[in-house]
């Protein structure tokens, strides 16, 4: 479908005024709401280190399709899965992809379950080198998996909704764990992963428009075992929100990413040499932004040339993209309230009016 684009550079102001711990991995955005989870089971773990990756909603060919969650084998001892989410962005709904990391970061406050209820994860720790498992949130077989432990977890939380903040969206901010989290070494999805997501999103049976929120594979016991005996379905469906989305808007990774500076009015001050002052200060502004935006370019390209040079990995790259997207980021938001306080200087005075008689 066709549909107006959501206002780059307004998202990207929106994506600003979030914390640090969000802004890390920033997606992309539509402008409907993404279903309410699934209810389903988790399936049993097929063997020691793997861990629970919840399923979640993605967005894909002006539909939302479902991810099954499933069990993942940790990339290197030590690492644990902060889930993906998504969050509203002030122009609309915000995907925030899920990484590997030595802690867990913030999700949201979404209630995946199965260890993950809103902040942290309660599912297992690390000892030694070995993954040990809470079970009283997983499905562990003890005869396979001899790293276990039963710790009571209290989840007051009974609502299923799948994003963070706008309306009826979970009211959640990072904590200051989460916010360090933020800053750890983070490792993308493994390409098993990525193998499984790209398989969701092939499949139609996935998608919210034909299973209506009860997708008939809900979680599986490895990734991309969608044909596997040990996959569940969901026994409760999700709602799902009605309405048009918009097509999803990237998020600027580096000044050239950024859409054109908007010019702002001409002053109309009713002072023909005023307005022209005011003229010439926004010229300059704008052509002061433009050499900014260039010389930021420059500098990003400068450091993925001595990135390629050192032939770094892919989380070394990712980090750079990261930093750059912030550094992106701040910039347009620099500008735009520039611009900001320029017309509000400019702006003509009011007349003043008689008080009124008491």
């Amino acid at each position: 479908m066709r549909n107006r684009m959501i206002a780059s550079l307004s998202f990207a102001c929106a994506v600003l005024a979030m914390p640090a711990a969000a802004l890390a991995q920033v997606g992309i955005s539509v402008t409907i709401a993404p279903p309410e989870l699934p209810v389903y089971e988790q399936p049993v773990c097929p063997g020691d280190g793997y861990i629970w990756t919840p399923g979640y909603w993605a967005w894909g060919d002006d539909d939302y399709y479902w991810v099954p969650g499933t069990w993942v084998e940790a990339p290197e001892p030590g690492l644990f899965w902060t889930p993906a989410y998504w969050g509203w962005g002030g122009n609309g709904f915000v995907f925030y992809e899920g990484y590997w990391g030595p802690q867990v970061g913030f999700y949201g406050g979404i209630n995946y379950g199965y260890g993950y209820s809103g902040h942290g994860y309660e599912g297992g720790r690390w000892d030694n080198g070995h993954f040990f498992y809470n079970r009283s949130v997983n499905n562990v077989n003890v005869a396979i998996i001899h790293n276990v432990y039963n710790t009571t977890v209290v989840n007051n939380t009974v609502t299923r909704v799948s994003y963070n903040g706008g309306n009826g969206g979970i009211n959640a901010r990072p904590n200051p764990q989460e916010e360090a989290a933020a800053h750890d070494r983070h490792i993308p999805p493994v390409a098993a992963q990525t193998q499984h997501f790209q398989a969701a999103r092939a499949n139609p049976q996935l998608r919210a428009s034909t299973n209506h929120g009860q997708p008939p594979v809900a979680a599986t016991p490895r990734p991309g075992a969608f044909n596997d005996q040990g996959v569940v379905r969901a026994t409760q469906a999700g709602a799902i929100h009605s309405g048009t989305a918009s097509p999803p808007t990237k998020t600027a990774i580096h000044p050239n990413d950024l859409p054109p500076i908007q010019h702002p009015p001409a002053p109309n001050t009713g002072d023909p040499k005023l307005d022209q002052r005011y003229q010439q200060q926004q010229d300059k502004l704008l052509t002061q932004q433009n050499q900014q935006r260039l010389k930021l370019q420059q500098q990003q390209d400068q450091e993925h040339q001595r990135l390629a040079q050192k032939s770094a990995d892919a989380s070394t790259t990712q980090q750079l993209e990261l930093k750059h997207q912030q550094q992106t980021q701040q910039l347009a938001q620099q500008h735009t309230q520039q611009l900001q306080k320029l017309q509000e200087h400019q702006q003509p005075p009011r007349e003043s009016r008689p008080e009124s008689p008491k």
